[in-house]
């Protein structure tokens, strides 16, 4: 019998999952995809916003607030790659101008920081490759960027290492309430627990009505993405907005916490929660507006294009709440600015759940995590050291992000085992670089066949049946 249920790991269930486990709980989390931070999160811009764009009194601008405060100390406390490096939303004439003023204003209700309106020439000085027909921006400097993806295993390593239990492969397919108890049904058997979290993303109103009744619609919204090489991730240096629309934030250019230029998302409503497919249409919109906003950008030094899917609710804000079954919880309808707002909603999950009959009782040995150090960034003498102890840091296995076997093999036997070559690709990085994985692709299948003990054939990319290998042809 597990206290508390957590149906999703992405960054809300994982979040989540970190918190409780600094309490005396029995708790589980349960996901239907092969790892952690599988669905939205490993697919969206990795933007920490300030908290001017939502409007005032909404959860989505109290928990925006709240989480990017806690960003620079959490992502320090979990070693995760992150950089407060600002954003500007640009004005292209007098309309723009009004609409950055709504902004400030907004961001000042909201209880934002370090937000201010800068002139042309200003906006030259901080962004020298910013298209000429720029008038003005909002400058936030509390902005920032993170690995989102990253944060999310690290989030829920440290789970683990403090006795949350981790159900990978397990979908959701039915609910039944009991007394005081729930059961749920899984394809990997039953659980019980008495109480349920549900953070399953775009697929929250569908485990919702396995148990309540409707009170809420997700409607999935599609947003398409380039990814550049790191020849192009200093031409900004600041997250560049345009000013946003109905449908979103607008198309971003930004700089990633590894040096690599992203642009996009544009905005497509769309039946498919699984649809992930990219067009030539949507990315040459994308490509066009995004050099509206910066010149110079070349998008032949692209190495990957990507979709993800936004969890848009009918409800228009997020939903952090007890539904109409007692004891089952839904986080739902997290859409941007969700990643930044994350570590605020498991702060308000929590006084949620304080406020329920579950006791809390603090931990006295909660453990707190250990350092991942990337094997190139030590010196050399640490370097040196390394090798000795494990000549397989001295194996090199992908050139274009320079990691070695060694951490390759840590990352699979991390707290959260990594298990496919996107998983191991999420942790450390090989398959990243220019060349993605066509060179050190076949070489990481031979390290997890070899440490899982299974057949290379039966290694994955990523989700249930993606086979990379079907039969060895000639012996």
């Amino acid at each position: 019998m597990y206290d508390i249920i957590v149906i999703g790991a992405g960054i809300i269930g994982t979040s989540i999952a970190r918190e409780l486990s600094k309490y005396k709980l029995r708790v589980c989390v349960l996901d239907k995809d092969t790892d952690v931070s599988n669905g939205t999160t490993k697919a969206n811009s990795a933007i920490v916003h300030g908290g001017y764009d939502a409007e005032e009194g909404t959860l989505m601008a109290k928990y925006n607030v709240i989480g990017n405060k806690m960003y620079e100390s959490l992502c320090k406390e979990l070693f995760v790659p992150f950089k407060k490096n600002g954003s500007l939303v640009l004005a292209f004439n007098n309309d723009d101008l009004k609409h950055l003023e709504t902004l400030l204003e907004r961001g000042k209700k909201n209880g934002v920081n370090d937000l201010e309106i800068i002139d042309q020439k200003k906006l030259r000085e901080l962004e020298k490759n910013v298209d000429e027909n720029a008038i003005g921006a909002l400058y936030c400097k509390c902005a920032g960027i993170v690995s989102p993806w990253e944060l999310a295993e690290n989030l829920m390593d440290n789970a683990v290492e403090n006795g949350v239990e981790l159900y990978l492969g397990t979908e959701v397919i039915g609910i039944k309430k009991e007394d005081d108890y729930f059961k749920i049904e899984t394809t990997k058997g039953e659980f019980i627990g008495k109480k349920i979290l549900n953070c399953a993303g775009v697929n929250t109103d569908i485990i919702h009505n396995l148990i309540a009744p409707e009170s809420y619609k997700i409607n999935p919204r599609k947003g398409e993405y380039f990814v550049l090489d790191k020849s192009q991730g200093k031409r900004v240096e600041h997250t560049i907005f345009q000013c946003p629309s109905e449908l979103g934030k607008g198309i971003l250019v930004t700089p990633t916490v590894h040096g690599n230029l992203l642009v996009g998302p544009d905005a497509q409503d769309i039946d498919d929660r699984d649809d992930l497919s990219t067009s030539t249409e949507k990315l040459e919109y994308i490509k066009y507006k995004g050099s509206h906003s910066i010149h110079g950008i070349n998008f032949r030094e692209n190495i990957r294009t990507f979709a993800g899917v936004r969890s848009e609710s009918d409800r228009g804000d997020f939903i952090v709440e007890e539904s109409d079954v007692k004891g089952f919880y839904d986080i739902a309808g997290i859409k941007s600015p969700g990643l930044t707002a994350a570590p605020g909603i498991a702060l308000g999950v929590i006084e949620l759940l304080k406020n329920s009959d579950c006791s809390f009782e603090e931990k006295t040995d909660f453990i707190l995590p250990t350092e991942h150090k990337i094997f190139m960034d030590l010196t050399a003498e640490e370097k040196s050291k390394k090798i000795k102890e494990d000549n397989r840091f001295g194996r090199v296995i992908c050139r274009c992000e320079m990691i070695t076997e060694g951490e390759i093999i840590e990352a699979i036997n991390r707290p959260v085992k990594a298990t496919t070559v996107d998983a191991i690709k999420r942790r450390c990085r090989p398959g990243s670089g220019r060349c993605q994985g066509g060179f050190c692709g076949p070489r990481v299948q031979e390290i997890l066949a070899k440490e899982l003990n299974i057949n290379m054939t039966d290694v994955i990319l990523d989700k249930g049946n993606s086979y990379i290998l079907v039969e060895e042809l000639k012996k």
